[in-house]
């Protein structure tokens, strides 16, 4: 059934990839009608996230800010399948690092390097990246229940000097590559809820409490690898720009968690700034009620 599945779908994926971006962003529009007007996919979430963590919102506003996100998720959507067939000039011009001098600052060190973003803007053209460093990249994902979409996903994202490792890997291939210094450049999406455990690290996130994903912190502090945060804006539709702030040059040297708390600020900073470009549908906030006292 995987395989079947894979074979009705990709032809209509690879179609979609090929649409100029004016077309594609039409059938986006499309899209956002019957998921936000009539299927109301993840709606209760979404409103549910917003209320949550800006409780001084009216309802309008909410209502406003959840609309603005669907268009912004159906584009996210699209921009994904697109990036089949895109060209590396293309997917250049609408994803601009502002400023190479982070890039090559973090190169300099002549280490592997840890990269923290969010699920902010776009995350998936995030990969193009890989194309203003020397640096191979390592990106860490969760598994695809089919295993042919699974593989796609894979071909999607390691276009451009990026090798894809299952989370359940990712340690173990990482002190393999410090072992024989094959420095790479290690993406890490950081605002991802942890399973619950007695041992989460519980730290400040839209200002609640909640356990959060540490792993960037720990590798960095374990092989001293220097910390950036992947600043990323949405410029207008299916147009993108970057930056690379430095979180910690000397990682070791830091107290615990310090990295992952400057992570958050600043993941905070854009999220309060233009909130219809976070990804409102994960239950990000899930746990907040199971801090052990």
């Amino acid at each position: 059934m995987q395989l079947i599945a894979y074979i009705i779908i990709y032809p209509i994926l690879w179609l979609i990839s090929i649409l100029p971006f004016r077309l594609l962003y039409t059938l986006s529009d499309v899209i956002c009608f019957f998921l936000y007007r009539i299927f109301g996919y993840r709606k209760s979430i979404v409103k549910s996230n917003l209320r949550l963590v800006f409780p001084d919102k009216s309802e309008k506003e909410i209502k406003t800010i959840t609309f603005k996100f669907y268009k912004h998720l159906c584009d996210l959507f699209l921009e994904m399948i697109k990036t089949l067939t895109i060209s590396k000039t293309q997917l250049n011009k609408r994803f601009v690092i502002k400023d190479l001098d982070a890039v090559k600052q973090l190169e300099s060190y002549n280490t592997s390097i840890i990269l923290m973003y969010g699920h902010y803007a776009s995350y998936e053209w995030s990969t193009v990246i890989q194309t203003y460093t020397n640096l191979a990249g390592l990106g860490i994902y969760k598994k695809i229940a089919n295993k042919y979409f699974d593989k796609l996903v894979r071909r999607i994202r390691s276009k451009y000097k990026t090798e894809l490792i299952h989370s359940k890997k990712a340690l173990p291939k990482i002190a393999e590559l410090n072992t024989i210094n094959d420095h790479r450049m290690i993406a890490f999406l950081s605002d991802q809820s942890p399973k619950y455990k007695s041992n989460n690290v519980w730290l400040d996130f839209m200002d609640i409490k909640i356990p959060c994903f540490v792993g960037a912190e720990v590798t960095a502090k374990k092989y001293n690898y220097p910390v950036g945060f992947l600043k990323i804006d949405k410029v207008k539709r299916g147009h993108y720009e970057a930056d690379i702030v430095i979180l910690s040059k000397n990682p070791s040297e830091e107290p615990n968690f310090k990295i992952t708390e400057r992570f958050n600020t600043l993941l905070e900073q854009q999220i309060k700034a233009k909130p219809e470009f976070y990804l409102w549908t994960h239950k990000r906030w899930k746990h907040k009620d199971k801090k052990p006292k």
